[in-house]
This record gives structure tokens, C-alpha cells and sequence, in this order.
């Protein structure tokens, strides 16, 4: 595989961002034309999107914006985010839609995102497997051949954790890590997905490392979009949107 470097992008937080080859942008700042969410959590307001729950508002399941873009495969996705201390968010990749019973829910890999930065950076599979790689860890997801485990996947998933996986390395200590995420302030995520190897970035620096070997449940393509999370009131904002797509 080719390899990816960590840079740090001293950009995070403008408004505007220097033109980057082969991205597009996927939200034009001020409307959500190209993306579907429930409209009583997401609006624009600001040239940013806007997810939040309210005391009137309180979410019984996890909603998502989703956007009507494509299905992306092998991509980079960028954004900066901003959520405030008793926020959870994150976005999901290579998705499946819940359809007819859970609309605006998704199951899939998701670059995990909270206001107390205990789960940002990791990957986690939203609906399915748990997690895959926490902060710092290079992880490996072993290989499945029984189809049926699709539909059993707690037998693998334990303290929403995926038991089937192997660490292979580190990228650091999680605590060292989360000295480069900023409380209540923006940073920019970046997603790279390319074939089985799924990067998450968080300020150019490199958080969580998966290479998933698991054909049964991994996925190669599949809906993108943005969480708001059971729990308190809380509010969380995106902008600077874009993705490209890779070959």
C-alpha cells in the first residue's frame, strides 16, 4: 500500500481553505442542497452545518445527515468540526442505510468525534462492529468466512469492542495524542479510505491506523454522512467540506 504522512495544516479554523488538488466541495456554506437529514437536528446557519439537540429535541436514536452525493469507495474526506463539552458526533463512510425502519441511520466505519475527547479519532463501526482501532492503535481486523456472523455480531463484539482484531503497532499513547485536539474549538478531521486501509486524521496527525481483512462485514463503498449522538443537549458544526476521490 502507498503510505500516508501526517502532516499539520496551520489553516485549521479559517474560513477558507487554500484550493487542494482533486477536492471538491461537497457543502456550498449555504444550504444543505446535495445532503438529507431530519430538519428538527441540522440546519445551516453561519456557512457552517449545524447539528443539535435541544431539552425539546432529545434524540431516542442516533440521526444523521447523509449526504445524496454518491456512495464513495476509495476517497479523502476533510472537514473541520467544532462541538461543544457534552457533544458526541462523527462521521460514517462507506454506510448502509436503515431502511424503511430507521430513517436517517446509518451502519458503518465512523471517524468517532465527542466534546471530551475520549473517543476522538478512533474508528468505530456504527450499528456492527464496535470498535476497530482506538486512539493510537494500528489495528488489523482478522479475516471471517461464516456468513452468519453478519447477523450475530455480539458474539465477537464485547464491551463495545471487536475481539476479532489484532494491534499491530502505535501511533502513541492515547492521552499524548489528545494534546493536538482542541476542547470546544476547531479541528480538522481527515478521512482516508483507500481499499481495506482506513485512516483518520485529526489535525494532520495520524490517530487511528485499520486494515480490514474482514470480507464478511468490512465494507468497499457506501453513503458518508454526519452523526448526532444520543445524550445531553449539545450542539456541533462542520464546514469546510470536501472530498476526492481516489483511484
Amino acid at each position: 500500500m502507498l503510505p500516508f504522512f501526517a502532516f499539520r495544516n496551520p489553516s485549521v479554523g479559517q474560513q477558507e481553505k487554500p484550493k487542494e488538488k482533486g477536492f471538491k466541495k461537497i457543502f456550498d456554506g449555504k444550504s444543505l442542497k446535495g445532503w438529507e437529514g431530519d430538519p428538527a437536528y441540522w440546519r445551516v446557519e453561519n456557512g457552517t452545518i449545524v447539528g443539535e439537540i435541544t431539552p425539546a429535541t432529545v434524540l431516542k436514536r442516533n440521526h444523521f445527515l447523509i449526504w445524496r452525493g454518491g456512495q464513495p469507495a476509495d476517497f479523502e474526506f476533510k472537514a473541520d468540526v467544532k462541538i461543544t463539552k457534552a457533544g458526541n458526533t462523527g462521521v460514517n463512510y462507506r454506510s448502509e442505510e436503515l431502511l424503511p425502519d430507521l430513517p436517517f441511520a446509518l451502519k458503518g466505519y465512523q471517524a468517532d468525534i465527542d466534546g471530551n475527547n475520549r473517543y476522538t479519532g478512533q474508528n468505530y463501526e456504527e450499528r456492527a462492529r464496535t470498535t476497530l482501532a482506538y486512539r493510537g492503535e494500528i489495528s488489523v481486523i482478522n479475516e471471517q468466512t461464516d456468513p452468519e456472523l453478519k447477523n450475530n455480531l455480539r458474539t465477537l463484539a464485547q464491551r463495545n469492542n471487536w475481539t476479532a482484531r489484532q494491534v499491530k503497532g502505535s501511533l502513541g499513547h492515547s492521552d499524548s495524542l489528545k494534546t493536538s485536539i482542541k476542547s470546544e474549538d476547531w479541528n480538522e478531521l481527515h478521512i482516508v479510505a483507500k481499499g481495506n486501509h482506513l485512516l483518520h486524521y485529526i489535525n494532520g496527525v495520524l490517530m487511528s491506523d485499520v486494515t480490514d481483512l474482514d470480507q464478511v462485514n468490512g465494507k468497499a463503498s457506501g453513503w458518508l454522512g454526519m452523526q448526532v449522538h444520543v445524550g445531553p443537549p449539545m450542539k456541533v458544526e462542520y464546514k469546510n467540506i470536501r472530498l476526492k476521490t481516489l483511484k
